[in-house]
């Protein structure tokens, strides 16, 4: 494959030199994996008359390429981008070990290896192939073409015709509200991180799912709150459990992915919910309601929220929070807060003092592709996609001997438990070294069966070749 002169670009009028601009675009290319290994540059020629520069320009380009083993060159055939070595790969990103909390996001740092021949079956969102990046492309020509400042700051709040539309779409899911109490964010874990700013103080006590969203831990980790896992049943939270935390620690607050809980894709049933609500109402605990997953859902749910509102006559209160970056783009990020106008109000100021405005042309850019029409298009697509991709990943699954601890109905991840005898924190070790990330089970529960699960990613292990080497390593794990 050789590089498409498009992919060149050069600003005649700036002060930096031509070549030095080329270096950096290359290298850029080249480090984030946007140019694979083995990919052909352009001729020297070519180049150059695509540019209307000098040869030697880039002669001397290529050469300091080729000095920082970025490309290699091969006499008569032409310059090839390089393969990066392990020791040029760990320099492109600061060491891991030097961090106090290596482990709460050594998975987070694996699945977001630029390395584009990596099997990621645990990652938490969908691959590019699966998400609409032509109709991105189109909404930021036509988001280009409109007259609105590029460069000023949004309001405080975010932008209104965006925070409308998730007034309209909340409304749609029996949950009412206005824009004005709807808070844009940079995305999910944003606003979580607003609301722990607001609500939390170290020491607090926190109620958490388990298996349960491992940032979930480590964001409250983060504020030095103290954890209180509740093992997760398939109706919901186990009551029992829960109502004898609640007596005993007092909790300020219980977050909880209520629809598609990650990492198990069920969701909470209504005689579930009426109860958890019941016991929190009556303790006055904090409900953290984090619906990221809502527009996977191929059948009606209930939400805590729509089921109690935002804030009871008693002090009550749910807070509501939710993102477009699993359906819509993991880059074009933006979250929301929907909660009662006082929470609304102080989450601003927190937001206004710790990061100013959130950016108005990323959200405008969101509501140009939610409200154009492709959106729905592309979410019927993606259902459709996902169920022919569980239905063949629940069929290997089975034959490899692993079980599905609940079997899901909608979303991309599952929650799996391995043949008798195999440790996931081993076997993604082994894995590792074959280029392919599993998710040990410890990153999303402290029960003591953990090291007996792993999360998959329904859309991310469709490769045959990952099949090949999980038999491969699960049948060398059984032997030892």
């Amino acid at each position: 494959m050789t590089i498409a002169l498009a992919q060149w670009q050069l600003d005649k009028a700036s002060k930096e030199s031509f070549s030095s601009q080329l270096y950096l675009q290359a290298q850029q290319a080249i480090q984030s994996g946007r140019w694979a290994a083995g990919a052909r540059l352009p001729s020297i020629r070519l180049l150059a008359a695509h540019l209307a520069i000098s040869k030697f320009t880039v002669a001397e380009l290529y050469e300091k390429l080729s000095a920082a083993g970025l490309v290699r060159s091969q006499p008569g055939s032409g310059v090839y981008v390089s393969r990066l070595t392990e020791q040029q790969q760990q320099q492109l990103e600061s060491s891991a070990s030097q961090s106090s909390r290596q482990q709460d996001v050594a998975l987070m740092r694996q699945t977001l290896l630029r390395e584009p021949h990596w099997i990621k079956a645990s990652a938490g969102w969908l691959s590019p192939e699966w998400m609409p990046d032509q109709e991105i492309r189109q909404a930021m020509r036509e988001l280009a073409r409109q007259p609105q400042s590029l460069t000023d700051y949004g309001p405080a709040q975010g932008y209104f015709p965006l925070r409308q539309y998730f007034t309209q779409r909340l409304a749609q899911l029996s949950i009412a509200t206005e824009p004005a109490h709807i808070l844009l964010t940079y995305s999910a874990s944003h606003a979580l991180d607003l609301v722990f700013r607001l609500h939390l103080k170290p020491g607090d006590w926190v109620m958490v799912d388990d298996p349960g969203f491992y940032n979930f831990f480590a964001l409250l980790r983060l504020h030095q709150v103290q954890l209180l896992v509740v093992p997760r049943a398939k109706e919901g939270p186990d009551l029992v459990v829960m109502q004898r935390l609640v007596q005993q620690f007092k909790p300020r607050a219980y977050l909880t992915n209520s629809v598609l809980s990650n990492p198990v894709s069920l969701s909470i049933q209504p005689a579930r919910a009426f109860a958890v609500l019941q016991l929190l109402q009556q303790h006055q605990c904090l409900l953290i309601e984090d619906d990221i997953y809502a527009d996977f859902e191929t059948q009606p749910v209930s939400r805590y929220t729509s089921m109690a509102g935002f804030q009871s006559n008693n002090g009550f209160e749910i807070i509501y929070v939710g993102s477009m970056s699993k359906t819509l783009s993991a880059d074009v990020r933006v979250g929301f807060i929907a909660a009662a106008p006082a929470t609304i109000a102080a989450l601003t100021d927190l937001k206004l003092i710790s990061g100013i405005s959130t950016s108005t042309t990323m959200e405008r850019l969101v509501h140009v592709l939610l409200t154009g029409g492709g959106y729905r298009r592309h979410l019927e697509q993606l259902k459709r996609r996902l169920q022919q991709a569980r239905s063949l990943v629940f069929s290997k699954l089975k034959q490899l001997e692993c079980q599905l601890w609940a079997e899901p109905s909608a979303g991309f991840l599952c929650w799996v438990k391995l043949p008798a005898g195999v440790s996931s924190s081993l076997l993604s070790e082994r894995l590792q070294q074959r280029q392919v990330v599993l998710a040990p089970g410890s990153q999303f529960s402290t029960l003591p069966d953990a090291d007996q699960y792993t999360r998959l990613n329904v859309a991310q292990c469709l490769d045959e070749e990952f099949w090949r080497i999980l038999a491969e390593e699960l049948r060398q794990a059984k032997s030892t």
